[in-house]
């Protein structure tokens, strides 16, 4: 059940306009369009949006603060809108954000008991960039503490589940945004990924979900922030129910904004000007490491088989070095023996490790590197990443599992069988990945695939998405 301090309101948050279920499961793209032809208000969505939220927040509790100007801000983008003036593409459509991005006037606790009423003064640049779009925030959607945990739960909020299962986990650490949006409580949310972050519950949730290039889209406001030794292993990409409102919202939040020094310049491709037909494509569906589940192996042979049919040329290849990869990703995350992440807690004011006191993936054992190791392992990884590229060159596209299974159970994150190898791949290359349904497991559990391509070419990826979603359905609603 929900534990966070806002129940009541958000319970008591259903307007009184009346809502119809078409408006909670539509594509950001699609709602934007409605407002500006009129079909519908701005009005109508968030409420809509607010009523969805509190039919199903008692169960999943994904939303754990709702912005106290929704409506407020929705009537006057209707006002704008009769008057002729369109604040962008996202006019009067809602959205809502993860809780480790700064909202001002909005808590933002990254899931930290220290800043359980921390009220930023300011935007983080992607929530600025939202709203002077036009876009509406909703409220902010359940972390892990500062993002770190392949499941969502922390000491502020309590724990997320997933909308397809309440008994399992919906991902970590984007599960609040994963779970509101595949529940059709809000149209689109942003959410990070330093290991897997947005693709994982992308897959767990049935949503789309995008890990754009290192250094598109800037990380001011965000916590973890730019700074450090591992920055350029996070990024920041949107999370919808539809493919197309990626390649909608991803340009609304890319590109350098002053703060972040390791934002490139770089324009961004249109994923409509890719042609299928022209991209070479390599598949695989079992990196060494874990092995997938019979249905992932499905999923992901439908989403080749639904690039062949559209022309592209396929072939089955395990890219070379991954599975050393993932390990090297993992030893750079744990090389200061997870200071940063203590740093983090501790200048919150938040008592020991937080939430993950007795946490066994952070073992009491683990110590730093000397310098000359680590070092060493800094070489060891950039040589990894140029192998990947320069097998690259000949390859547009590679298709694979997002993970070996779908949504696990509350708790078994820590499990010796569980493992995100073939999404932490991606952190290291720092390579767009994109994630869309393509299959559903035994127990009627969304099963999504990754498809990843060369740095700067979110276009290709994208693409290809679009071209999986419409062979296999994509995103499907859950029974809550």
């Amino acid at each position: 059940m929900l534990t966070n301090p806002d129940e009541a309101h958000i319970v008591r948050a259903v307007g009184e306009p009346t809502v119809t279920n078409e408006h909670r499961f539509r594509s950001a793209s699609r709602l934007a369009d409605d407002i500006r032809s009129g079909r519908t208000s701005s009005e109508e969505i968030v409420e809509a949006c607010l009523a969805r939220i509190a039919e199903v927040n008692p169960v999943i509790n994904a939303v754990v603060k709702l912005a106290h100007d929704a409506r407020e801000e929705a009537r006057r983008a209707d006002a704008e809108l009769a008057a002729g003036h369109v604040r962008g593409p996202l006019h009067g459509v809602p959205f809502t954000l993860k809780d480790s991005l700064d909202t001002a006037g909005v808590v933002t606790t990254a899931g930290t008991i220290g800043w359980r009423d921390r009220v930023p003064e300011h935007d983080a640049t992607v929530a600025a960039r939202l709203k002077a779009a036009g876009g509406i925030l909703l409220g902010k959607t359940n972390t892990p503490e500062f993002t770190w945990s392949d499941e969502t739960k922390n000491d502020v909020y309590g724990r997320t589940s997933n909308p397809y299962d309440p008994a399992r986990t919906p991902g970590g650490s984007s599960g609040g945004p994963a779970a509101i949006v595949a529940a059709g409580g809000s149209p689109f949310d942003i959410g990070s990924d330093t290991g897997d972050s947005i693709r994982q519950p992308a897959h767990v949730c049935g949503i789309a979900g995008i890990k754009p290039t290192s250094g598109r889209v800037p990380r001011t406001g965000h916590w973890p922030s730019f700074r450090g030794l591992l920055e350029n292993l996070t990024q920041l990409g949107p999370m919808a129910r539809r493919v197309e409102d990626l390649a909608l919202i991803l340009p609304i939040i890319a590109g350098p904004d002053g703060e972040d020094p390791h934002v490139h310049p770089v324009p961004l491709g249109d994923p409509a000007a890719i042609r299928p037909e022209t991209l070479r494509v390599v598949v695989f569906t079992d990196n060494g490491v874990r092995t997938p589940t019979p249905e992932t192996v499905v999923a992901v042979r439908r989403a080749a088989d639904a690039l062949a049919l559209a022309g592209a040329q396929v072939r089955e290849e395990v890219p070379p070095r991954i599975a050393e990869a993932a390990d090297v990703w993992r030893r750079l995350i744990d090389a200061d023996g997870r200071s940063w992440l203590q740093r983090l807690i501790t200048a919150a004011g938040t008592a020991g490790r937080g939430s993950y006191a007795g946490d066994p993936d952070w073992p009491d054992g683990l110590v730093p590197l000397p310098g000359d190791r680590l070092s060493a392992l800094v070489e060891v990884a950039d040589d990894v990443r140029s192998a990947l590229l320069r097998w690259m060159q000949d390859v547009d596209l590679i298709v694979g599992p997002v993970m070996p299974q779908p949504a696990i159970r509350h708790g078994e994150s820590n499990e010796p069988w569980f493992g995100d190898t073939y999404a932490d791949v991606h952190n290291l290359t720092g390579w767009p990945a994109v994630v869309v349904r393509a299959g559903t497991s035994p127990e009627g559990l969304p099963i999504g695939v990754q498809l990843v391509a060369a740095p700067w070419r979110e276009d290709i990826a994208l693409a290809a998405a679009s071209v999986v979603e419409a062979a296999t359905g994509g995103w499907q609603p859950p029974p809550i």
